[in-house]
């Protein structure tokens, strides 16, 4: 990131100097007030021009969508990227061909990308957290529908046999998935079992 120290008559014109400097908008950078100067005696004696700190603020959305576009010429993919931020949450939405390649098995290339792309964002910690959304042909809402009707035949299993019934390993998103979906059932409960990433849920009659 980008800091300088500027001069101005007031600190309102160092700020002004500043973003001329560095070919920015105020909302763009971080301002510290170093010295607010003096205007003197008669604005004559004693005179003392003000100085700040501009620090130009990480473009993390940009360094994010570039990362991934670096990422898709590799592979040879052609896609628009659209990339916003709501609520501390960065949604990443890919649309182009042969999107089925991104999204993988059961979406397990989506998952890594979308797990680089969060590292490259959330990399030197020095904002809080950011979530990150990668989905492309609206899978992630596809997959979502999926798993919760597995969970209701999973439960009717269980019920059924009486046993408990343990799913194939899956990652966390997808287990919260699975739990959530099952949380007001009055005759199962969910948990967890194993180690990543072979963790699964597991669905057990509730004791009587």
């Amino acid at each position: 990131m980008k800091v300088i120290e500027i001069t101005g008559r007031t600190t309102e014109d160092a700020v002004k100097n500043a973003l001329k400097e560095l070919n920015v908008t105020e909302d763009k950078v971080e301002v510290e007030v170093l010295d607010e100067g003096n205007k003197g005696f008669f604005n004559l004696i004693g005179t003392r021009p003000a100085k700040v700190r501009v620090k130009v603020k990480r473009d993390y959305l940009y360094e994010g969508k570039t990362f991934l576009r670096d990422i898709l010429n590799n592979m040879n993919i052609k896609a628009e990227i659209k990339i916003k931020e709501e609520n501390d949450v960065i949604k990443i939405t890919l649309t182009g061909p042969n999107m089925g390649i991104l999204i993988g098995y059961r979406g397990e290339t989506l998952d890594s990308l979308q797990y680089l792309v969060s590292l490259v964002i959330n990399k030197g910690h020095d904002f809080e957290y950011k979530r990150v959304i990668l989905d492309t042909e609206n899978y992630r809402a596809k997959r979502e529908e999926t798993l919760k009707r597995l969970a209701r035949r999973i439960a009717e299993k269980a019920c059924r046999t009486g046993n408990c019934v343990k799913l194939e390993p899956m990652n966390p998103y997808e287990r919260r998935i699975i739990h959530s979906a099952l949380q007001g059932d009055s005759k199962v409960v969910t948990y967890s079992e194993g180690e990543e990433p072979y963790r699964r849920v597991v669905v057990d009659l509730k004791k009587a």
